[in-house]
């Protein structure tokens, strides 16, 4: 338990891209199943679910690469990081397009 205290201030820098990753990696297989589907789920739920999913696989992928002992409260840090990652591909990539929408507009009005 000390080790992983010790541990943390050299994670977070690691934390932020690995969550653009798997938003990312979200975003692409909610797309394709929203297609599969024909949206007979709503997206958001989807987008959770997906997220979710990409996340744990993620990380018991990489105890599993590191060879390191899986706690609860590893596992329940890691559904904490699933909820980031589906509220960051649920809205983040909304209001990216928005905002690009919004810097096109003014362009074409000079």
């Amino acid at each position: 338990m000390e080790n992983i205290i010790h541990n943390i201030p050299a994670m977070i820098p690691l934390l932020l891209p690995a969550v653009l990753i798997l938003m990312v990696v979200t975003n692409i297989i909610t797309e394709v199943l929203k297609k599969l589907t024909w949206e007979k789920m709503p997206t958001n739920l989807l987008a959770f679910l997906v997220a979710m999913a990409v996340t744990l696989l993620a990380f018991f992928a990489l105890c599993q690469i590191t060879s390191t002992p899986i706690t609860w409260y590893m596992v329940a840090g890691a559904v904490v990081l699933g909820i980031f990652v589906a509220y960051a591909a649920m809205f983040g990539f909304d209001k990216l397009r928005q905002t690009l929408e919004q810097i096109k507009t003014i362009n074409n009005k000079k």
